[in-house]
Protein backbone atom coordinates (compact mmCIF):
# COMPACT_ATOMS: atom_id res chain seq x y z
CA UNK A 1 0.00 0.00 0.00
CA UNK A 2 1.23 3.84 -0.87
CA UNK A 3 1.77 5.71 2.07
CA UNK A 4 -1.17 8.38 3.02
CA UNK A 5 -0.56 11.45 1.31
CA UNK A 6 -0.28 14.82 3.57
CA UNK A 7 -3.06 17.15 3.52
CA UNK A 8 -1.25 20.18 3.65
CA UNK A 9 2.15 21.80 3.93
CA UNK A 10 4.34 20.10 6.55
CA UNK A 11 3.77 21.63 10.28
CA UNK A 12 6.71 23.23 12.13
CA UNK A 13 7.30 25.72 14.33
CA UNK A 14 8.75 28.23 12.00
CA UNK A 15 8.38 26.58 8.32
CA UNK A 16 7.17 28.04 5.48
CA UNK A 17 3.77 27.98 5.77
CA UNK A 18 3.29 27.66 9.68
CA UNK A 19 1.00 29.75 11.05
CA UNK A 20 3.28 31.64 14.72
CA UNK A 21 1.25 30.74 17.87
CA UNK A 22 -0.09 33.36 20.47
CA UNK A 23 2.95 33.12 22.34
CA UNK A 24 5.34 34.09 19.24
CA UNK A 25 2.64 36.71 18.45
CA UNK A 26 3.18 37.94 22.07
CA UNK A 27 6.76 37.86 22.00
CA UNK A 28 7.12 39.78 18.80
CA UNK A 29 4.56 42.30 19.47
CA UNK A 30 6.99 42.56 22.75
CA UNK A 31 10.13 43.31 20.79
CA UNK A 32 8.29 46.17 18.72
CA UNK A 33 7.16 47.47 21.55
CA UNK A 34 10.86 47.68 23.27
CA UNK A 35 12.24 48.98 19.98
CA UNK A 36 9.35 51.65 19.82
CA UNK A 37 10.08 52.59 23.60
CA UNK A 38 13.77 52.95 23.35
CA UNK A 39 13.30 54.96 20.38
CA UNK A 40 10.95 57.25 22.24
CA UNK A 41 13.25 57.21 25.04
CA UNK A 42 16.56 58.17 23.45
CA UNK A 43 15.41 61.74 23.37
CA UNK A 44 15.66 62.32 27.18
CA UNK A 45 19.04 61.07 26.80
CA UNK A 46 19.93 64.47 25.06
CA UNK A 47 21.85 66.70 27.20
CA UNK A 48 20.06 69.75 25.42
CA UNK A 49 16.58 68.48 26.03
CA UNK A 50 17.35 68.93 29.85
CA UNK A 51 19.29 71.73 29.33
CA UNK A 52 16.44 73.42 26.94
CA UNK A 53 13.97 72.11 29.90
CA UNK A 54 16.22 74.12 33.25
CA UNK A 55 16.41 77.47 30.80
CA UNK A 56 12.21 77.38 30.48
CA UNK A 57 11.52 77.01 34.11
CA UNK A 58 14.33 79.51 34.86
CA UNK A 59 12.85 82.00 32.08
CA UNK A 60 9.59 81.81 33.63
CA UNK A 61 10.68 82.37 37.65
CA UNK A 62 12.52 84.93 36.77
CA UNK A 63 9.39 86.08 34.46
CA UNK A 64 6.89 85.50 37.91
CA UNK A 65 9.83 86.93 40.30
CA UNK A 66 9.82 90.23 38.33
CA UNK A 67 6.10 90.87 37.60
CA UNK A 68 5.70 89.92 42.02
CA UNK A 69 8.36 92.50 42.13
CA UNK A 70 6.97 95.27 39.85
CA UNK A 71 3.34 95.36 41.41
CA UNK A 72 4.82 94.14 44.92
CA UNK A 73 6.07 98.55 44.33
CA UNK A 74 3.04 99.82 43.07
CA UNK A 75 -0.09 100.68 44.80
CA UNK A 76 -2.01 98.24 43.71
CA UNK A 77 -2.08 95.88 46.66
CA UNK A 78 -1.56 98.64 48.90
CA UNK A 79 -4.50 98.74 51.99
CA UNK A 80 -6.43 101.83 50.96
CA UNK A 81 -6.95 104.05 53.91
CA UNK A 82 -10.22 105.37 55.43
CA UNK A 83 -10.80 109.05 56.03
CA UNK A 84 -10.98 109.72 59.59
CA UNK A 85 -14.68 112.30 60.54
CA UNK A 86 -14.13 114.69 63.35
CA UNK A 87 -16.21 112.92 65.48
CA UNK A 88 -15.20 109.54 65.08
CA UNK A 89 -11.27 111.47 66.37
CA UNK A 90 -13.22 113.24 68.93
CA UNK A 91 -14.39 109.88 70.43
CA UNK A 92 -11.09 107.91 71.19
CA UNK A 93 -10.09 107.40 74.78
CA UNK A 94 -6.82 108.47 75.74
CA UNK A 95 -4.87 107.11 78.31
CA UNK A 96 -2.30 109.22 80.19
CA UNK A 97 1.61 106.81 80.67
CA UNK A 98 1.67 108.05 84.46
CA UNK A 99 1.72 105.10 87.52
CA UNK A 100 -1.98 106.16 88.01
CA UNK A 101 -3.24 106.67 84.45
CA UNK A 102 -5.93 108.75 83.66
CA UNK A 103 -8.42 108.23 80.76
CA UNK A 104 -10.23 111.12 78.40
CA UNK A 105 -11.25 111.90 74.96
CA UNK A 106 -9.37 112.37 72.19
CA UNK A 107 -11.04 115.71 71.55
CA UNK A 108 -9.44 117.34 74.68
CA UNK A 109 -6.58 117.66 73.02
CA UNK A 110 -7.65 120.27 69.89
CA UNK A 111 -10.66 121.40 71.52
CA UNK A 112 -9.12 124.94 72.95
CA UNK A 113 -6.28 125.38 70.43
CA UNK A 114 -6.03 122.89 67.59
CA UNK A 115 -3.52 120.72 67.53
CA UNK A 116 -0.75 118.71 65.38
CA UNK A 117 -0.86 114.72 66.65
CA UNK A 118 1.57 111.54 65.35
CA UNK A 119 -0.32 108.21 65.31
CA UNK A 120 3.46 106.35 65.84
CA UNK A 121 3.64 102.94 64.19
CA UNK A 122 6.18 101.82 66.48
CA UNK A 123 8.57 103.91 69.08
CA UNK A 124 11.15 101.72 68.79
CA UNK A 125 11.39 102.22 65.27
CA UNK A 126 13.75 103.95 63.64
CA UNK A 127 11.84 105.55 60.74
CA UNK A 128 9.26 106.66 63.33
CA UNK A 129 12.29 108.14 65.26
CA UNK A 130 13.19 109.99 61.99
CA UNK A 131 9.78 111.25 61.32
CA UNK A 132 9.49 112.46 64.86
CA UNK A 133 12.12 114.28 65.09
CA UNK A 134 11.60 116.22 61.84
CA UNK A 135 8.29 117.01 63.50
CA UNK A 136 9.59 118.48 66.52
CA UNK A 137 11.84 120.26 64.28
CA UNK A 138 8.31 122.57 63.41
CA UNK A 139 8.01 122.88 67.52
CA UNK A 140 9.13 126.66 67.61
CA UNK A 141 6.69 127.63 64.81
CA UNK A 142 4.19 125.83 66.30
CA UNK A 143 4.57 127.49 69.62
CA UNK A 144 5.08 130.44 68.10
CA UNK A 145 1.36 129.67 66.68
CA UNK A 146 -0.01 128.22 69.79
CA UNK A 147 -0.75 125.25 68.67
CA UNK A 148 0.60 122.09 70.49
CA UNK A 149 2.60 118.88 69.20
CA UNK A 150 1.53 115.44 70.59
CA UNK A 151 1.94 112.00 69.87
CA UNK A 152 0.21 108.82 70.34
CA UNK A 153 1.14 104.94 70.71
CA UNK A 154 -0.92 102.03 70.82
CA UNK A 155 0.66 100.11 73.13
CA UNK A 156 3.39 100.64 75.85
CA UNK A 157 5.90 97.99 75.85
CA UNK A 158 9.21 98.36 78.40
CA UNK A 159 11.02 101.77 78.06
CA UNK A 160 10.12 102.16 74.80
CA UNK A 161 8.64 105.66 74.77
CA UNK A 162 10.49 106.95 77.60
CA UNK A 163 13.24 105.54 74.97
CA UNK A 164 11.17 107.61 72.18
CA UNK A 165 11.38 110.97 74.22
CA UNK A 166 14.33 112.50 73.23
CA UNK A 167 13.48 112.30 69.27
CA UNK A 168 9.60 113.89 70.00
CA UNK A 169 9.27 117.36 72.12
CA UNK A 170 5.68 116.96 72.96
CA UNK A 171 3.55 114.50 75.00
CA UNK A 172 2.74 111.03 74.36
CA UNK A 173 -0.77 109.23 75.64
CA UNK A 174 -1.60 106.07 74.71
CA UNK A 175 -4.28 104.76 72.18
CA UNK A 176 -4.93 100.94 73.54
CA UNK A 177 -7.71 100.55 71.47
CA UNK A 178 -5.56 101.58 68.48
CA UNK A 179 -8.19 103.69 66.89
CA UNK A 180 -5.79 106.95 65.88
CA UNK A 181 -5.13 104.04 63.42
CA UNK A 182 -8.20 103.67 61.79
CA UNK A 183 -11.14 104.14 61.49
CA UNK A 184 -9.55 100.98 59.19
CA UNK A 185 -6.43 99.69 60.33
CA UNK A 186 -3.94 99.10 57.32
CA UNK A 187 -1.25 97.01 57.81
CA UNK A 188 2.12 96.45 55.32
CA UNK A 189 3.63 93.02 56.14
CA UNK A 190 6.51 91.41 54.38
CA UNK A 191 5.92 93.06 51.19
CA UNK A 192 7.08 95.85 52.64
CA UNK A 193 10.30 94.72 52.14
CA UNK A 194 10.65 94.46 48.46
CA UNK A 195 9.27 97.85 48.09
CA UNK A 196 11.90 99.82 46.53
CA UNK A 197 10.59 102.51 48.61
CA UNK A 198 11.00 101.37 51.97
CA UNK A 199 14.77 100.60 51.53
CA UNK A 200 14.94 104.44 50.21
CA UNK A 201 13.75 105.03 53.58
CA UNK A 202 16.07 102.96 55.13
CA UNK A 203 19.29 104.47 53.64
CA UNK A 204 17.62 107.94 54.35
CA UNK A 205 17.29 106.93 57.89
CA UNK A 206 20.34 105.29 58.88
CA UNK A 207 22.25 107.79 56.96
CA UNK A 208 20.83 110.48 59.15
CA UNK A 209 22.29 108.49 62.15
CA UNK A 210 18.78 107.04 63.24
CA UNK A 211 18.48 103.83 65.02
CA UNK A 212 16.03 101.58 66.75
CA UNK A 213 14.81 97.99 67.65
CA UNK A 214 12.23 95.70 67.05
CA UNK A 215 9.98 95.60 70.79
CA UNK A 216 6.60 95.75 69.91
CA UNK A 217 4.24 95.67 66.93
CA UNK A 218 4.94 97.33 63.90
CA UNK A 219 3.06 96.47 61.36
CA UNK A 220 -0.01 98.31 61.81
CA UNK A 221 0.86 101.88 60.13
CA UNK A 222 0.05 105.19 61.46
CA UNK A 223 0.31 108.81 60.27
CA UNK A 224 -0.37 112.47 61.46
CA UNK A 225 -3.71 114.59 61.58
CA UNK A 226 -3.55 118.46 62.32
CA UNK A 227 -6.89 119.46 63.76
CA UNK A 228 -8.25 122.64 64.72
CA UNK A 229 -10.40 123.51 67.64
CA UNK A 230 -14.01 123.45 67.92
CA UNK A 231 -15.90 122.34 64.67
CA UNK A 232 -13.24 123.25 62.63
CA UNK A 233 -12.38 120.10 61.78
CA UNK A 234 -9.30 118.04 60.26
CA UNK A 235 -7.03 120.43 58.27
CA UNK A 236 -4.78 117.46 57.77
CA UNK A 237 -4.71 113.59 57.35
CA UNK A 238 -1.48 111.87 56.66
CA UNK A 239 -2.12 108.28 56.35
CA UNK A 240 1.46 106.05 55.87
CA UNK A 241 1.32 104.16 53.11
CA UNK A 242 4.49 102.32 53.89
CA UNK A 243 7.31 101.93 56.30
CA UNK A 244 9.09 105.11 56.48
CA UNK A 245 6.48 107.37 54.31
CA UNK A 246 6.92 110.35 56.57
CA UNK A 247 4.54 113.58 56.37
CA UNK A 248 5.41 116.61 54.44
CA UNK A 249 6.20 119.08 56.79
CA UNK A 250 5.97 122.28 54.29
CA UNK A 251 1.82 120.98 54.47
CA UNK A 252 1.79 120.42 58.02
CA UNK A 253 2.45 124.19 58.64
CA UNK A 254 0.17 125.15 56.07
CA UNK A 255 -2.49 123.45 57.48
CA UNK A 256 -1.55 124.48 61.37
CA UNK A 257 -1.37 128.11 59.83
CA UNK A 258 -5.01 127.57 58.67
CA UNK A 259 -6.25 127.14 62.87
CA UNK A 260 -8.13 129.52 64.41
CA UNK A 261 -7.67 129.60 67.78
CA UNK A 262 -11.34 128.77 70.15
CA UNK A 263 -12.55 132.26 71.24
CA UNK A 264 -14.69 131.95 74.62
CA UNK A 265 -17.52 133.83 72.48
CA UNK A 266 -17.41 131.00 69.85
CA UNK A 267 -17.57 128.54 72.67
CA UNK A 268 -20.50 129.90 73.78
CA UNK A 269 -21.97 129.37 69.98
Amino acid sequence: REPAQALGPPLGPLGPGSVPSASHRASGARRGGLQGSASEMSFLQDPSFFTMGMWSIGAGALGAAALALFLANTDVFLPKPQKATLEYLEDIDLKTLEKEPVTFKAKALWENNGAVIMAVRRPGCFLCREEAADLSSLKPKLDELGIPLYAVVKEHVKTEVKDFQPYFKGEIFLDEKKKFYGPERRKMMFMGFVRLGVWYNFFRARSGGFSGNLEGEGFILGGVFVVGPGKQGILLEHREKEFGDKVNLVSVLEAAKKIKPQTSASEKK
